[in-house]
């Protein structure tokens, strides 16, 4: 299985892209953002815990258990520059949360 392994390999090896992600439930305008260690990841971790009705946000939990998993998207909003210092992340991260919450009347997740 050569294969399998060189794809383990080149996912081990990828470079991770931190940033800030809005969630939205279209039929009632709710918006949820949240930050992420690598937005190439937290979709798919998002979508599991909500599907097994595990998501810690009981509101956005509620809202997919209401609409569906049809009736949200998920959309990057912005990706940490190249040179941000990775002991940086963290600090930068929150603080653009909290600026894309306060510009969009998300709900922090």
């Amino acid at each position: 299985m050569p294969d399998k392994k060189a794809a383990i390999a080149a996912y081990k090896e990828r470079k991770s892209a931190p940033g800030i992600y809005v969630l939205r439930c279209t039929p009632t305008g709710q918006c949820w953002a949240g930050r992420a260690p690598d937005l190439g990841t937290i979709r798919n971790r998002l979508w599991f815990s909500l599907r097994l009705g595990t998501n810690p946000h009981r509101d956005l939990q509620a809202a997919w258990a209401t609409a569906g998993a049809d009736a949200f998207t998920f959309e990057p909003l912005e990706q940490l520059a190249d040179d941000v210092p990775a002991i940086a992340h963290e600090r930068v991260l929150k603080e653009r949360l909290a600026y894309w919450c306060e510009k969009l009347g998300a709900a922090p997740i």
